[in-house]
């Protein structure tokens, strides 16, 4: 019976730390992200159809600023520091194809269901976000990933993947 109850215990510690981790990773995984929604007017064919134009606009005008985040913190102050240029961006491009509404940028927290980005699902839940809204902003909308840069670079950027057990192997054994 002792053997039992201890096993049952294993068991239960085994079965709880794999919950907390899998727990921790996936907010982990929320807070280490800045996502852009680009959210139509309507589910018109036209408000659509702008809403992409737009979003080329705005990917071309943000990607310089996103190459200089190096962390997601950094891309919120970029990105919150610039939302009126923003703003400009998409109503020059609203205002030139015969648009009467305007855009509202902000940055902020929102509940997002699950994407799927390639390779990268981002799982349900809260993430912080640059929300550009064309209008109503009741339409469906385009999204992708600011932080990391998912979607703002030119396709030069020399990406480098870090392992953290490398990191601390090197460390220990004076490798840079």
């Amino acid at each position: 019976m002792k053997k039992f109850v201890a096993v049952l215990i294993a068991v239960i510690a085994v079965i709880g730390t794999v919950a907390l981790v899998k727990f921790s990773s996936a907010a982990q995984a929320e807070n280490d992200y800045l996502r852009i929604h680009v959210r139509a007017n309507s589910n018109s064919q036209t408000d659509q159809s702008i809403k992409y134009i737009v979003k080329d606009e705005v990917v071309r005008f943000i990607t310089p600023y996103a190459a200089q985040c190096t962390d997601k913190d950094k891309a919120m102050d970029i990105i919150g520091d610039i939302l009126p240029e923003i703003e400009e961006v998409c109503d020059r491009v609203l205002k030139s194809r015969g648009f009467n509404y305007k855009s509202n940028a902000s940055v902020r927290a929102e509940e997002f269901p699950t994407r799927v980005y390639g390779d990268l699902t981002l799982e349900s839940g809260i993430y912080d976000a640059l929300i550009i809204e064309l209008g109503s902003g009741k339409g469906d909308n385009w999204w992708c990933v600011i932080y990391p840069p998912l979607c703002f670079t030119s396709g030069t950027a020399d990406v480098q993947y870090r392992s953290i057990i490398m990191d601390i192997i090197n460390k220990f054994t004076g490798k840079k």
